[in-house]
C-alpha cells in the first residue's frame, strides 16, 4: 500500500510529521528542530504534535532519552502506529500526561527518580552530569495475566535501560506471600519509610566492592 505524500495540503500536522519522518528522515537517523520547523512553515505547534506520535508507540528521542543528543536534536527510533490510515488516529496506545499529571506524579514519587533515587539536577556519582527527571511508562503485568501501562518518575538513565522492562506484579505478591512473618514487617517497614537503612557492615562491604584489588587484599589481610 503506498503511503500518502507528507506534503498533502489535507493532512492534519500529526499525520503528516509521521509521514515526514518516514518518508523524509528515516528510522535511526537525527533531525533538529530547526529541521522539523522548516518542513512545516504552516502548521501551528508542529513540535506538540510530533510528541503526540509519543501517544501511539512513536519512540522519538531527544537528550532526555540519549545524551548524546544535542539539545535541539532528536532521533527517530521506532515507527508506531500508521496514524495516517483511517481510524488509526482515535486509538491511542500509550498513555496522555498533561502538564498537571507531571506535577502530580512528581510530588507523589518525592521528586526523586523511582529506580536509582537521584533528583532532579544532582550529579551522578563520579561525574560532572546532572539528573533530568521526567515521567516513565512502565509495562507491568497484573495479577489478571494482563499487561498494563503505569506511570512513574525516573530520570534519563534509568529510563533508557529500563525501556523494555516488564514488572511481574503477580510473581512479586505471591513471592510476599511466602515470606516469613518477621521478613514481612521488615519489608513493610522499608516500604513505609520509602527508603531501607542499611547497617555498618553492609556499607562497609559496598565501599569493598568499589576498591582496586591491592586495597580490597589489604581489607582481606586485616579481617585475618
Amino acid at each position: 500500500m503506498d503511503l500518502p505524500d507528507w506534503n498533502d495540503p489535507k493532512l492534519g500536522a500529526m499525520k503528516a510529521c509521521a509521514l515526514w519522518l518516514v518518508q523524509e528522515i528515516g528510522v535511526g537517523q537525527l533531525f533538529t528542530k530547526h529541521q522539523l520547523r522548516e518542513a512545516f512553515p504552516r502548521k501551528s505547534q508542529i513540535d506538540r504534535r510530533m510528541r503526540d506520535l509519543r501517544d501511539f508507540g512513536w519512540r522519538i528521542d531527544t537528550n532526555r532519552e540519549d545524551a548524546s543528543l544535542g539539545p535541539h536534536e532528536h532521533r527517530f527510533v521506532e515507527q508506531g502506529v500508521a496514524v495516517w490510515e483511517p481510524g488509526k488516529a482515535t486509538r491511542q496506545v500509550g498513555v496522555t500526561i498533561t502538564a498537571a499529571d507531571r506535577h502530580e506524579l512528581m510530588v507523589r514519587d518525592g521528586r526523586k527518580c523511582r529506580s536509582c533515587g537521584i533528583g532532579p539536577g544532582e550529579n551522578y556519582a563520579g561525574t560532572y552530569v546532572a539528573s533530568q527527571l521526567d515521567v516513565a511508562r512502565r509495562a507491568v503485568k497484573l495479577p489478571t495475566g494482563e499487561t498494563e501501562v503505569q506511570l512513574l518518575i525516573e530520570c534519563s538513565r534509568c529510563r533508557i535501560g529500563g525501556r523494555e522492562w516488564v514488572a511481574d506484579l503477580a510473581d512479586m505478591l505471591d513471592q510476599v506471600d511466602k515470606l516469613q512473618t518477621y521478613e514481612k514487617q521488615m519489608l513493610s517497614q522499608w516500604i513505609e519509610r520509602d527508603a531501607r537503612g542499611f547497617s555498618e557492615v553492609e556499607d562497609l562491604w559496598a565501599l569493598y566492592r568499589t576498591l582496586p584489588a591491592e586495597s580490597r587484599d589489604e581489607v582481606r589481610g586485616r579481617l585475618k
